[in-house]
């Protein structure tokens, strides 16, 4: 074990809840560390539901395409938790993290803290100690009590699609999510909103006025949109009356598109950076962000598969990812060309069949998996029994590699698609190395 994970094993018990949305707890330990919130490089926040991590993948590669050093700060994380937290030259140092987390465990003492505000405190830390252009940092859950949520003149913040989820902690409205996303606005500085539903658009718009916040909205102020099928043909994007075009982003997906355009309309408002039209081509071309409609093209779980066949992972976990990823299914001609088999499993926490109707007719089997490691998962049963009342041909499997055995003795060629979890994503990343 590495002396970091001992550390975060630790930390997970200092507060009797995994999640409890305040800002007190964390406001203590960062006056206790000389807040270093207040010593951090320019910075981007960005809240929403859905899309969150691929806006700022796609604007962490224009920004070093435009020369700029680059921090980030994202969560969860899918292998180790390294992930979470990069600095210019990329990932955390294991002894680096280590050394910070320790340094957040004794200035907290025993005191209550949840894992997440005391490991932001250490990315603060982290963020602080290192000369940088510009920190982009994306909430938690939520914006209004997130962790996150304590800068107080960020240069810019947005807020990618808003979609019913974590209906426990936010409210299950539309409206009520969208007024804690809304808590990251601040007074003066501006907002870049992605597409939103009427509803969350309004709640947004009200608290942008209260604040004084200028606004640039998706279909207002900023447009964007695909050339040709699915965005085959490329996009176009549309910003203070200027209009141009761009080659389909490197994430694939035609959701990927209006992430795509979210970033550059943040970049469009990033005076000073050098993101120009060449900056941010490059970037679209060059962004990572993994479990994201992402094809395994190697790997054990790939050997399980006979040859010809195609194995591909996707983290969306919610109704409105499950609505775009069937989209994205439905009008690629390349998914129909052969039968396509779905292997899922999703935190109990989630509306499975929300994720999983819009699914239904675009596979031919599914077979459904607890995700190992997380005590909130689905059992397999569970999870085949909610695909079952979905409209799919279902059944349980004991683990990923058993359920592509199971696939692999279909005859025709097809391809595989692990789904409904960003926790499942990060486990089959890891079986697969």
């Amino acid at each position: 074990m590495a002396r970091s994970d001992a550390v975060l094993d630790r930390l997970t018990r200092l507060h009797p809840k995994l999640i409890d949305l305040s800002l007190g707890r964390i406001e203590r330990l960062l006056a206790a560390l000389g807040h270093p919130e207040e010593k951090l490089a320019p910075v981007v926040h960005i809240a929403g539901t859905n899309g969150k991590g691929s806006v700022l993948a796609f604007l962490r590669a224009m920004l070093e395409a435009a020369g700029q050093r680059v921090q980030l700060y994202t969560s969860p994380h899918l292998v180790r938790f390294h992930e979470r937290i990069r600095l210019t030259g990329g990932p955390i140092a294991e002894p680096d993290l280590a050394a910070l987390l320790e340094t957040c465990e004794a200035a907290n003492g025993a005191a209550p803290i949840t894992f997440f505000e005391i490991t932001t405190a250490a990315a603060f830390l982290a963020f602080a100690r290192e000369p940088a252009d510009i920190l982009l940092l994306e909430t938690g859950l939520g914006g209004r009590l997130d962790a996150t949520n304590l800068i107080a003149r960020p240069r810019l913040t947005a807020i990618s699609p808003i979609s019913v989820d974590h209906v426990q902690f936010l409210g299950e409205t539309i409206e009520e999510i969208a007024f804690e996303k809304a808590g990251i606005l601040k007074p003066g500085v501006p907002a870049v909103i992605g597409p939103q539903a009427p509803e969350a658009r309004a709640v947004i718009a009200r608290r942008a006025a209260e604040l004084g916040v200028p606004l640039h909205r998706h279909g207002m102020e900023w447009r964007v949109g695909a050339q040709g099928s699915g965005g085959g043909g490329g996009f176009f994007f549309e910003f203070g009356g200027a209009r141009r075009r761009y080659p389909a982003p490197v994430l694939r997906g035609a959701h990927q598109i209006e992430n795509a355009g979210l970033a550059l309309a943040c970049a469009a408002l990033l005076e000073g950076f050098g993101l120009d039209a060449a900056a941010c081509a490059t970037g679209l071309a060059r962004a990572e962000w993994p479990g994201r409609l992402q094809r395994l093209t190697r790997g054990p779980l790939l050997e399980l598969l006979p040859e010809g066949w195609e194995l591909w992972l996707d983290g969306g976990h919610n109704a409105a990812a499950g609505a775009a990823l069937a989209r994205d299914l439905a009008d690629g001609a390349e998914w129909r060309e052969r039968p396509l088999h779905l292997v899922y499993g999703m935190l109990n926490t989630k509306g499975a069949q929300g994720f999983l109707r819009p699914l239904a007719p675009c596979a031919e089997t599914l077979h459904a998996v607890a995700i190992p490691g997380a005590p909130a998962s689905l059992s397999a049963e569970e999870a085949a029994r909610e695909a079952r009342e979905a409209g799919f041909r279902a059944q349980a499997s004991a683990s990923v590699a058993a359920a592509l055995r199971a696939i692999a003795t279909d005859r025709a060629a097809g391809r595989v698609l692990i789904c409904g979890s960003l926790y499942l994503a990060g486990q089959v990343l890891a079986e697969n190395g």
